[in-house]
Protein backbone atom coordinates (compact mmCIF):
# COMPACT_ATOMS: atom_id res chain seq x y z
CA UNK A 1 0.00 0.00 0.00
CA UNK A 2 3.33 2.44 -0.22
CA UNK A 3 2.94 2.58 -3.63
CA UNK A 4 0.08 5.70 -4.77
CA UNK A 5 -0.96 3.88 -7.80
CA UNK A 6 -1.78 0.54 -6.07
CA UNK A 7 -3.44 2.23 -3.23
CA UNK A 8 -5.74 3.89 -5.55
CA UNK A 9 -6.80 0.79 -7.39
CA UNK A 10 -7.65 -0.93 -4.39
CA UNK A 11 -9.65 2.34 -3.08
CA UNK A 12 -11.20 2.69 -6.82
CA UNK A 13 -12.24 -1.28 -6.73
CA UNK A 14 -13.81 -1.03 -3.28
CA UNK A 15 -16.06 2.23 -4.21
CA UNK A 16 -16.45 0.32 -7.48
CA UNK A 17 -17.33 -2.96 -5.48
CA UNK A 18 -19.91 -0.92 -3.04
CA UNK A 19 -21.96 1.07 -6.06
CA UNK A 20 -22.35 -2.57 -7.40
CA UNK A 21 -23.52 -3.51 -4.22
CA UNK A 22 -25.98 -0.90 -3.63
CA UNK A 23 -27.27 -0.95 -7.23
CA UNK A 24 -27.85 -4.72 -6.65
CA UNK A 25 -29.77 -4.14 -3.43
CA UNK A 26 -32.02 -1.57 -4.90
CA UNK A 27 -33.24 -3.76 -7.79
CA UNK A 28 -33.30 -6.92 -5.77
CA UNK A 29 -34.45 -6.13 -2.45
CA UNK A 30 -37.97 -6.19 -0.87
CA UNK A 31 -37.14 -3.53 1.23
CA UNK A 32 -35.47 -1.28 -1.42
CA UNK A 33 -38.48 1.09 -1.43
CA UNK A 34 -38.44 1.61 2.10
CA UNK A 35 -34.48 2.27 2.66
CA UNK A 36 -34.76 5.12 -0.37
CA UNK A 37 -37.68 7.29 1.70
CA UNK A 38 -35.50 6.80 4.58
CA UNK A 39 -32.64 8.24 2.24
CA UNK A 40 -34.77 10.91 1.47
CA UNK A 41 -36.11 11.57 5.08
CA UNK A 42 -32.20 12.09 5.98
CA UNK A 43 -31.18 14.17 3.42
CA UNK A 44 -34.31 16.70 4.41
CA UNK A 45 -33.88 16.53 7.80
CA UNK A 46 -29.78 17.58 6.51
CA UNK A 47 -31.07 20.42 4.89
CA UNK A 48 -33.40 21.14 7.76
CA UNK A 49 -29.96 21.21 9.87
CA UNK A 50 -27.64 23.42 7.94
CA UNK A 51 -30.32 26.12 7.69
CA UNK A 52 -30.72 26.37 11.32
CA UNK A 53 -27.18 25.79 12.20
CA UNK A 54 -26.66 28.92 10.01
CA UNK A 55 -29.87 30.65 11.56
CA UNK A 56 -28.20 29.58 14.83
CA UNK A 57 -24.95 30.54 14.53
CA UNK A 58 -25.76 34.29 13.15
CA UNK A 59 -27.87 34.76 15.76
CA UNK A 60 -25.21 33.90 18.24
CA UNK A 61 -22.15 35.98 16.27
CA UNK A 62 -23.64 38.64 14.95
CA UNK A 63 -24.99 40.79 18.11
CA UNK A 64 -21.51 40.18 18.97
CA UNK A 65 -20.56 43.06 16.32
CA UNK A 66 -22.30 45.55 18.53
CA UNK A 67 -20.43 48.67 18.94
CA UNK A 68 -17.81 47.32 16.57
CA UNK A 69 -16.77 49.04 13.09
CA UNK A 70 -15.50 46.30 10.34
CA UNK A 71 -12.37 47.71 8.31
CA UNK A 72 -13.05 47.65 4.35
CA UNK A 73 -11.23 44.23 4.29
CA UNK A 74 -13.36 42.74 6.59
CA UNK A 75 -16.48 44.29 5.12
CA UNK A 76 -15.85 43.25 1.65
CA UNK A 77 -15.17 39.77 2.49
CA UNK A 78 -18.71 39.74 4.35
CA UNK A 79 -20.41 41.03 1.74
CA UNK A 80 -18.90 38.73 -0.55
CA UNK A 81 -19.61 35.77 1.89
CA UNK A 82 -23.58 36.84 2.32
CA UNK A 83 -23.25 36.95 -1.89
CA UNK A 84 -22.48 33.35 -1.85
CA UNK A 85 -25.19 32.37 1.04
CA UNK A 86 -27.52 34.26 -1.01
CA UNK A 87 -26.84 32.07 -4.48
CA UNK A 88 -26.74 28.85 -2.22
CA UNK A 89 -30.24 29.52 -0.73
CA UNK A 90 -31.39 30.45 -4.26
CA UNK A 91 -30.57 27.17 -4.93
CA UNK A 92 -31.80 25.40 -1.97
CA UNK A 93 -35.09 27.24 -3.21
CA UNK A 94 -34.74 25.94 -6.70
CA UNK A 95 -33.94 22.72 -5.87
CA UNK A 96 -36.56 22.35 -3.65
CA UNK A 97 -39.29 23.85 -5.51
CA UNK A 98 -38.55 22.23 -9.09
CA UNK A 99 -36.19 19.17 -8.22
CA UNK A 100 -33.65 20.20 -10.56
CA UNK A 101 -30.06 19.93 -8.19
CA UNK A 102 -27.60 20.94 -10.79
CA UNK A 103 -26.18 24.61 -10.63
CA UNK A 104 -24.55 26.40 -12.95
CA UNK A 105 -21.27 27.49 -14.04
CA UNK A 106 -21.72 30.94 -12.40
CA UNK A 107 -22.61 29.74 -9.31
CA UNK A 108 -20.25 26.72 -9.02
CA UNK A 109 -17.62 29.21 -9.39
CA UNK A 110 -19.40 31.40 -6.79
CA UNK A 111 -19.12 28.84 -4.03
CA UNK A 112 -15.98 28.07 -5.00
CA UNK A 113 -15.14 31.73 -3.76
CA UNK A 114 -13.61 32.49 -7.50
Amino acid sequence: MSDDTARFQVNHAQAERSRQAREHFEDTSPVAPAVRRIDRSVEFLDLVTACHSFVAAAGRVVPGLRDRQLGQDERTIVHENVARVRATLDWIEQAIDTGKVDMDDELARLLRGE
